[in-house]
């Protein structure tokens, strides 16, 4: 995603794909020390895509996005343990 397309996209949408670029990252950093990471270059890019989300919701004046992010996370693992 480019930096054009990020301002275009909604604040809960933008606060979603964090979650799933964090989560990407964290799958990244795992195939890399279990040595089965491909192109290295892909971390790089993850972390600059995380960035560029985080710049956006800064400049929309979002204040406290890690709590936003935890807290969406625990709705989501409720919702999940619920339907299971």
């Amino acid at each position: 995603m480019k930096i054009a397309e990020v301002r275009e996209t909604k604040t809960n949408e933008l606060h979603a794909e964090l979650e799933r670029l964090r989560r990407h990252l964290f799958d990244l950093r795992a195939q890399a020390v279990t040595e089965k990471l491909e192109n290295p270059h892909r971390l790089q890019d993850a972390k600059k895509q995380i960035a560029r989300v985080l710049t956006v919701l800064r400049e929309r004046g979002e204040m406290d996005i890690e709590e936003k992010q935890h807290h969406l996370e625990a709705v989501a693992t409720k919702a999940r343990a619920i339907k299971a």
